[in-house]
């Protein structure tokens, strides 16, 4: 039965704040987040990246700040969220088509659908499903994306599946390595999640600047 006080705490959750999303909704709620930043388009402001290495962090079992979570529990929510979240979004894109990004009027999330279609026509399906993993909104708006343009069912599930379990799982067992070797590391949350989000952006860095090296390259060939 649910209490007034955690009734309450529930009420007033930010939604933008992965610490006030675990301490209102635990392990439940790192899936269902998960699976709305990564299969639905409303879903692209939700903070993936810090919760999944916020909630690794207190994976730790110390409860920290009233919060305690089991990793066992905690990995196989951000896995199931992530993974059945994109599928969504992909048969979301294949039977609605652009229909859903035409309603929409986030700047935003226009500018996310641009780089994904950047991604997809640069790198191909299969690296552009992985590295749009890690990169926020992108990931929410790929799915759909793929579904519309028509990606196989086969590769895109291979692939997104292939991503989810590296970007869901590696950024929990993160923060729970962090956690576990740091006496009252959630002191510095705020600068590490800070950190964690820059390094999730390294693989798309270093992909564009292979990229353009090589269409440099082609460049003096010709």
């Amino acid at each position: 039965m649910t209490t007034p006080a955690v009734l309450s705490s529930q009420l007033a959750v930010n939604p933008l704040n992965a610490r006030s999303l675990l301490a209102a909704f635990g392990v439940l709620g790192v899936g269902a987040v998960m699976f709305a930043e990564t299969g639905l388009l409303v879903g692209f402001f939700l903070p993936g990246d810090s919760l999944l290495f916020t909630a690794g962090l207190l994976g730790t079992g110390t409860g920290q700040h009233g919060v305690r979570l089991s990793l066992g529990p905690l990995l196989a929510a951000a896995a199931f969220g992530a993974l059945a979240g994109a599928q969504c979004g992909y048969l979301i894109g294949r039977r609605a088509g652009g229909a859903l990004m035409a309603r929409s009027h986030s700047a935003r999330l226009h500018a996310g659908a641009r780089r994904a279609e950047e991604l997809l026509a640069r790198y191909g399906h299969a690296k552009a499903i992985v590295l749009a993993r890690f990169v926020p909104v992108v990931r929410t708006v790929l799915n759909p994306l793929a579904g519309t343009l028509g990606v196989p069912v086969r590769v895109f599930t291979v692939w997104q599946v292939a991503g989810g379990l590296v970007w869901s799982v590696g950024l929990v067992l993160a923060g729970y390595a962090l956690g576990s070797s740091v006496p009252d590391v959630d002191r510095y949350l705020l600068p590490l999640v800070a950190l964690i989000v820059a390094m999730s952006l390294i693989p798309l860095a270093a992909e564009l600047y292979r990229g353009r090296r090589r269409a440099e390259a082609g460049k003096v060939r010709e």
